[in-house]
């Protein structure tokens, strides 16, 4: 089976329905493929506690307010995942699941977007896969000899898979704290935080509201040729939400340095000394899900596909969302994603 339309979303989470949104004002055809079996994005699979940084009328898609969840200022995870599926459906947008892009290919005067379920030529590819996919496990030495568990912040669920065991979570930003504060509350796990370097919290007051404003900021900055303000780096790498602050301000988040090796029943560090765990979860982020893109060779010399806003420097017709400040500020999140997809549809309806 071969279709044709105006435009491939790959991708069916938030980004990948903000851009189905724009794209649709924009009266352009398109199809959204996306590998999921179900509405919902990333947001199915994270952590049983874990909350947004925002509340609800702060973290919306374009075109219609997240409803508040009752009993709680900040979201849950669950909360997101009826919000988008309710998104996906109040707009009918064009979503296939279950529906794997395996590659993308130039084929003449269109891009030829091979699927497990049929292909399609297109006039463009928005792609909005996001990382979840990918995550990234770095080369520690003895991380083979490891006799015990190790997982990675996809496959962490709640703190009852830990009770009476002695956890080392390694990483220091929001899922490492997060979930080093879930383990540490719960009080059934013995918790060992480790970081690359001293953990720094952004201020109590700062949520994700104010996160999108300083990171908008930062590329107004930018764009405007004004010196670099330093965005949401220059604030911290851990949001202080109520339960960081609270294993915090219980002593529980007096994260160790890195550790230089594992061993069989644990992990041995530069000083020499060492600590027994019967489990490792490395929270130590994700890599672009780009595979399908790599048939182009959009790649510069260090593995990034250089853009201009959200279009493929190599390759007009790509435009990527949703994978961070390079693919548009704050776009990687719920309240950020909806003004980059629209400046994405909106180069993508001057296509000829």
């Amino acid at each position: 089976m071969t279709e044709r339309t105006d435009v491939v979303v790959v991708g069916g989470g938030q980004a990948g329905l903000a851009a189905g949104y724009h794209l649709r004002r924009r009266g352009l055809d398109f199809v959204i493929l996306d590998a999921g079996a179900a509405p919902g994005g990333s947001w199915q699979h994270m952590w049983d506690s874990l909350h947004l940084f925002s509340p609800a009328e702060h973290s919306s898609l374009p075109g219609r307010l997240m409803p508040a969840q009752a009993g709680e200022t900040y979201p849950g995870a669950a909360h997101v995942v009826d919000y988008l599926a309710d998104y996906e459906h109040r707009y009918d947008l064009p979503v296939q699941h279950g529906t794997r892009v395996d590659a993308v290919r130039r084929d003449a005067d269109r891009l030829r977007v091979e699927a497990d379920a049929g292909i399609w030529r297109a006039k463009a590819v928005l792609s909005a896969t996001g990382t979840w996919s990918r995550p990234f496990l770095p080369a520690v030495p003895g991380r083979s000899v490891f006799t015990g568990r190790q997982l990675h912040t996809v496959n962490y669920r709640s703190p009852s898979h830990f009770a009476g065991q002695r956890v080392v979570v390694v990483g220091g930003g929001n899922s490492g704290a997060q979930i080093a504060a879930d383990l540490a509350l719960d009080g059934d796990a013995e918790v060992t935080w480790v970081t690359q370097r001293p953990p720094r919290f952004l201020p109590d007051d700062i949520d994700g509201r104010a996160l999108f404003e300083v990171a908008t900021a930062r590329r107004r900055a930018l764009d405007t040729g004004r010196s670099d303000t330093g965005g949401v780096a220059s604030l911290g790498d851990i949001v202080a939400v109520p339960p960081v602050r609270a294993a915090r301000d219980a002593g529980h988040l007096a994260a160790k340095p890195m550790f230089t090796q594992l061993t069989p029943t644990g992990v041995w560090w530069a000083d020499g000394s060492r600590s027994d765990a019967e489990a490792v979860i490395w929270c130590t982020g994700f890599r672009p899900a780009l595979a399908h893109l790599a048939p182009l060779n959009l790649r510069g010399p260090r593995g990034h596909i250089p853009t201009d806003g959200t279009r493929a420097l190599g390759e007009p017709r790509v435009h990527l969302l949703g994978y961070g400040d390079w693919t548009g500020p704050a776009s990687a999140t719920l309240i950020g994603v909806g003004r980059t997809a629209r400046d994405a549809a909106h180069a993508i309806a001057q296509l000829p």
